[in-house]
């Protein structure tokens, strides 16, 4: 039936169905975003509006917000942060390898690593078992105290080895969470072709694997790069702790505000990439 013929029966052209559908969604898009902009103002500006108006707020602007402490301090709290920052991205290397080592232990079958299988098993039960916190005291004051010629005592690199063995035994199980959420099909069709057990691992399972567990992966490393500062307390001086330093001269928590703000930096946009991820499909 022509255009003509249609409107002569009483029906509208399809065409100008589909521009007044599509008027009703630009409509509704503009209808909610003003209903979220309103929101969002309301919200936020009753929060700051209830803090700018109390009546502490004078001393908890001078204590936690002073320009002239933040100019101060923020320089040498940068420069703490850098070795916060360095730690974080040679304890990630390592972490991401030994706990693939790991979960690939734990997911052999073989009865000759049974012995191997177990030490990856207490290793996991262990090391994410026990608070980060007191791994670090543990490996940065026991190491030292033993005495042994080879070991080392330089505060950060205890303070690395901390906390490769802590996230190792978590990283471990995302990984074997991944490599074991791959169909089993996928194995027995590589293998029919040929392939044999470590290629599939390699070629076929593996990529897989981490490319589901990309999101989890992160939001641990989202947590590793704010846990660096825990070595602050066997003697490192890194963001957090020349804050400290600062805010004990001072009797002032600009400068915490500061290290927290270099932290946000960091761990905000790697937060932001999760949810990309998340929200792109990756985890399927």
């Amino acid at each position: 039936m022509s255009e003509a013929a249609a409107m002569t029966s009483g029906e509208r052209p399809q065409g100008e169905r589909r521009a007044e559908r599509e008027a009703a969604k630009r409509a509704k898009a503009r209808r909610n975003t003003l209903i979220a902009a309103v929101s969002s103002v309301v919200v936020i500006g009753g929060l700051a509006a209830l803090v700018l108006t109390s009546p502490g707020w004078p001393t908890v602007k001078e204590t936690f917000f002073s320009w002239s402490e933040f100019k101060n301090a923020f320089p040498e709290v940068l420069s703490g942060f850098w070795l916060d920052v360095k730690v974080f991205m040679v304890v990630e290397v390592v972490v991401l390898v030994i706990a693939l080592a790991i979960a690939l232990i734990r997911i052999n079958r073989s009865p000759g690593l049974l012995p191997v299988r177990l030490l990856a098993t207490v290793w996991v039960d262990l090391f994410r078992g026990v608070p980060t916190v007191l791994l670090v005291y543990l490996i940065g004051f026991g190491i030292p105290a033993l005495e042994l010629e080879g070991l080392p005592t330089d505060p950060v690199v205890l303070g690395a080895i901390a906390l490769t063995l802590s996230y190792s035994g978590y990283v471990s199980e995302v990984y074997r969470a991944g490599i074991n959420s791959v169909h089993r099909g996928q194995r027995d069709a590589a293998l029919s072709v040929g392939l044999t057990g470590a290629q599939t691992m390699r070629h076929v399972v593996l990529p897989q694997a981490i490319r589901r567990v990309g999101p989890p992966l992160l939001n641990d490393f989202v947590a590793l790069q704010k846990d660096v500062a825990l070595i602050s307390i066997i003697g490192p001086q890194e963001a957090f702790r020349v804050a400290q330093i600062y805010q004990g001269e001072n009797f002032n928590y600009t400068p915490i505000i500061a290290a927290a703000l270099l932290y946000l930096v960091i761990t905000v946009p790697l937060a932001r990439l999760v949810d990309r991820m998340g929200g792109e499909g990756y985890v399927r």
